[in-house]
């Protein structure tokens, strides 16, 4: 028997960084998505498979011990074959690119919690949310949990640690351009260079952050106003705080420019330092941006909101 599910990445419109800080984030989810598919084994033993690599474990190991990217899985196939005399065969594929500030993690650990649980016995999205934060901690020890909840429940939202998240019923009129830059960065360690800025630069980031906070309240209008123009000059302006945060690069800001220039607004989603920015367009102006960026020899797509979130099958 085998239990099958997907998962969608993730974009962040608005609040990276800001959002770990108790600044309210807005998100979507996108058409790219994460499968998982697993099996029982009679072996005791944990084999999981994916592009990035395999892992072949015996339950109860110390995750702390693990050094691997795809520790989350085991975390989770561990935690649901406990007193059980099986073991799991995991397979991943995924169609999101890695380390590009997409979610690529967090659509993991949500296609896996649903996967693997999904074996069991029947499971419930807000579960499926609550596993997966748990294994994303394994390799993101201080994560907001906004991601995984973006790819749980699909769509668009606007979250905050304290409250959770609250889904945006109107259907966005826009569209969005991907472009990666290809360099590799550590969700960490720009995390940590953020907080790094905040504590030498106290006042500085409470300002910063009480701009963003603004900011989002007045986006949330916007995208009930679908206004999409006004929406792009408020990505533009929420780049400019994330420069001054220091997580962005000369490549992302010659991107950056690029599609400032022929999009409605652009700017860095994810942690920075690397990966991936978006831009904001519709179809006036669509063909016109894919072509300018591949022109450049820049890898990009365009994508549009998946509302599905996680699905089992």
């Amino acid at each position: 028997m085998k239990s099958k599910a997907s998962a969608p990445a993730k974009v962040i419109l608005f609040g990276e960084h800001f959002v770990v800080y108790g600044v309210k984030a807005i998100l979507c989810s996108i058409n790219k998505r994460v499968t998982v598919t697993v099996e029982k084994t009679s072996e005791r033993k944990i084999f999981i498979n994916s592009k990035i690599g395999k892992l072949v474990l015996e339950p109860d190991k110390s995750i702390a011990e693990i050094d691997s990217p795809l520790k989350p899985f085991y975390y989770l196939a561990n935690k649901a074959i406990k007193n059980k005399d099986i073991g799991l065969h995991i397979e991943i594929d995924s169609e999101i690119p890695l380390g590009a500030g997409l979610g690529s993690s967090s659509a993991c650990c949500v296609a896996g919690a649903a996967a693997i649980f999904k074996l069991f016995g029947e499971i419930s999205k807000e579960k499926i949310l609550e596993l997966a934060i748990e294994a994303e901690k394994t390799i993101f020890e201080n994560t907001s949990g906004a991601d995984c909840t973006v790819c749980t429940y699909g769509g668009i939202m606007e979250y905050d640690k304290i409250n959770g998240f609250k889904k945006i019923e109107d259907e966005p009129n826009f569209q969005l351009v991907i472009v990666n830059s290809n360099i590799q960065h550590s969700t960490q360690s720009m995390v940590s260079k953020v907080q790094q800025f905040k504590n030498e630069n106290k006042e500085e980031f409470s300002k910063l952050a009480n701009l963003e906070s603004k900011l989002v309240e007045e986006v949330l209008k916007l995208v009930k106003e679908k206004k999409t123009k006004e929406i792009g000059e408020k990505i533009n302006q929420n780049q400019k705080y994330l420069e001054t945060l220091g997580i962005s690069n000369n490549e992302l800001t010659k991107m950056i420019k690029i599609g400032q220039k022929s999009s409605f607004g652009a700017k860095i989603t994810g942690s920075g330092g690397g990966g991936c920015i978006f831009l904001l367009t519709n179809e006036s102006n669509l063909q016109n941006i894919l072509k300018e960026f591949k022109d450049s020899n820049y890898e990009c797509f365009s994508t549009k909101i998946d509302f599905q979130g996680v699905n089992t099958f």
